[in-house]
Order: C-alpha cells, then sequence, then structure tokens
C-alpha cells in the first residue's frame, strides 16, 4: 500500500468520516483557510490513481467513497512508522513513546489491561 502525503491523507480522513461525498462537501469539512475547488478535486483524483478511492457518477459530479479501510491504512503506517524508525520493535516504539511523553504509571496500566482485554477477545 503506498503512503500518502498530509494533504491526502487529510482528505481521506474526511472520506472515511463521510463515507461518500462528492468535492463540494469535502471542502465543507476542510478548516480554514479552505482550498480551492480545483485543488481538492487534483488530490481526489490522485488518490483515485493511487487506488485508495473510487466514484459513482451522480448527476453531472461525481461522488467519491474509500476503497481502503482506515484500519488497515494505520496499521501499514504503524508499522512502517516501527520499521523505518525502531528496528521493526513495537517495544522500542512503546518504550521510546513512554520516555518522551512521560506516561506515568496508572495510564501504563491502563494501556496494559487494555491490551490484555483485546488478547481475551
Amino acid at each position: 500500500m503506498k503512503q500518502l502525503t498530509k494533504a491526502e491523507e487529510e482528505i481521506m480522513q474526511i472520506l472515511w468520516q463521510l463515507e461518500n461525498a462528492n468535492v463540494k462537501q469535502i471542502i465543507q469539512e476542510l478548516p480554514e483557510p479552505k482550498p480551492a475547488y480545483n485543488t481538492v478535486s487534483t488530490i481526489v483524483r490522485i488518490l483515485e490513481s493511487k487506488g485508495f478511492v473510487d466514484y459513482e457518477k451522480q448527476g453531472k459530479g461525481h461522488r467519491y467513497f474509500p476503497l481502503v479501510k482506515k484500519t488497515d491504512y494505520s496499521n501499514q503506517s504503524i508499522n512502517s512508522l516501527v520499521d523505518n524508525y525502531f528496528q521493526g520493535s513495537f517495544k522500542s516504539m512503546v518504550s521510546f513513546f513512554i520516555k518522551k511523553n512521560d506516561i506515568g504509571l496508572n495510564e501504563l496500566e491502563s494501556v496494559l489491561k487494555e491490551i490484555n482485554k483485546s488478547e481475551k477477545s
């Protein structure tokens, strides 16, 4: 799966949230200052060429919808982060975030409970 640019990922976040939208609806969800219609339209077409979105014709326009699930992209992105910055070690990544973010014991215990709960499911 290809990596997305920051602008592409911002559009995908909106499409994942809305499930399908035309360019005008995507623009409405973007923060100020709003980009030009042609800019968003171009990004959506790039996402289409990368296989992240598809469209269905609606009148004179198109309604775009995601082909890639948010969870699939998130998993791929996390794995890439771990491989590129932590030599493939999740333990190193977690240790890094604990040290850099000054995570307390209570929060760490809470994370461990969530992990244990998900393993039992």
